[in-house]
């Protein structure tokens, strides 16, 4: 198929789609191609740039250099919603429990009564935290990582 982009006497433009330019050519001259506004059979071709690809051995353009997503100056107010975060986070981990890599047997031990409830944290994979949360327990990821208490001087 071939598109060509095509205007009428009364100076409308629209593309029409062809087999070829031949065919184009025989359907022009049975008067088939018609405007599609003001259906008049006096269309020609219209003038139409080239879609010319790039060579296969060159490489594009280089583009302007990009802004780095981190490491530079954080904004002020983002810098303090931050800092209110982190807050939050280490006040909530100072009457919280590491429970390591049994994070989720912990919380399914408290969730079904087998053990008593307290806030806890620690490790979950992806795949146990998804499970966790099917069968209704409650769990959020910790917003800021934290150090494993054997880790800490």
């Amino acid at each position: 198929m071939i598109v060509f982009d095509l205007s009428c006497a009364a100076g409308h433009r629209f593309e029409g789609w062809f087999g070829s330019s031949d065919d184009f050519a025989g359907q022009q001259a049975r008067r088939l191609v018609t405007c599609p506004q003001c259906g008049s059979a006096e269309v020609v071709k219209a003038p139409m740039a080239p879609a010319v690809g790039a060579k296969g051995n060159q490489r594009p353009a280089a583009s302007e250099p990009k802004k780095p997503v981190s490491g530079g100056k954080i904004p002020p107010e983002v810098r303090k919603a931050m800092e209110a975060l982190a807050k939050a986070q280490a006040k909530a981990l100072e009457n919280s429990r590491w429970v390591g890599d049994g994070f989720a047997e912990e919380s399914r031990a408290m969730h079904y009564g087998e053990k008593d409830l307290e806030a806890i944290h620690g490790k979950a994979t992806l795949k146990e935290a998804k499970e966790l949360l099917d069968e209704g327990i409650s769990l959020a990821p910790l917003p800021f990582p934290i150090p494993e208490p054997d880790e800490l001087n």
